[in-house]
């Protein structure tokens, strides 16, 4: 059984206007200290909005829903907690009292909102099994419809078979791009 009792959200603080840069970096240093094992997603709040332009034209346009916080879903250990203390561009954790002490992690019901808002779907709610047929909501597949080949809870992974240029193809996609067919 896969254990994901200390797996938690917890809020980050960054100089404001650096979000995804330091999602960017601290992916690549999850990944160069091989940290997979404790560092699992990292998200920027997002949302979509369309505005007017001066000219009168209708355009979409994406704004940090939280600017300066980065979330990020991690098992709290000293390795992980320095780790993305030193990001650069990281201020600190949100919730941290003191300059050594661990944070709170958000609340279940806290995250899934904001996840939910997002488009997204946090792992407690995923309810897809092999042989499902999902649409995809999100991503690069956004609007495709396939048969779940396989499922990676621990990597948030969903292989998919969706049908390109006339042939089944497995694509690999995160759990939170694919919706179950109701």
């Amino acid at each position: 059984m896969e254990n994901t009792v200390n797996k938690e959200w917890y809020v980050i603080h960054t100089y404001s206007g650096y979000e995804n840069k330091v999602k960017d970096n601290l992916e690549k240093r999850v990944e160069t200290l091989n940290m997979e094992d404790k560092i699992f997603r990292i998200v920027v709040p997002e949302e979509k909005e369309v505005i007017v332009t001066p000219t009168g034209k209708k355009k979409e346009v994406t704004r940090k829903t939280f600017p300066g916080y980065v979330l990020v879903e991690l098992v709290m250990t000293d390795d992980s907690w320095f780790i993305v203390r030193n990001t650069p561009g990281v201020t600190g954790f949100v919730g941290s009292h003191g300059s050594g002490s661990k944070p709170s992690p958000l609340l279940p019901e806290e995250i899934n909102f904001i996840l939910k808002e997002m488009g997204l779907a946090s792992v407690t709610e995923v309810d897809i099994s092999i042989g499902d047929y999902v649409n995809v909501i999100s991503g690069p597949f956004v609007g495709m419809e396939g048969k779940v080949s396989d499922i990676d809870l621990a990597n948030y992974k969903v292989d998919v078979m969706i049908e390109l240029m006339g042939r089944e193809t497995k694509v690999e996609l995160e759990l939170y791009h694919v919706e179950k067919f109701n």
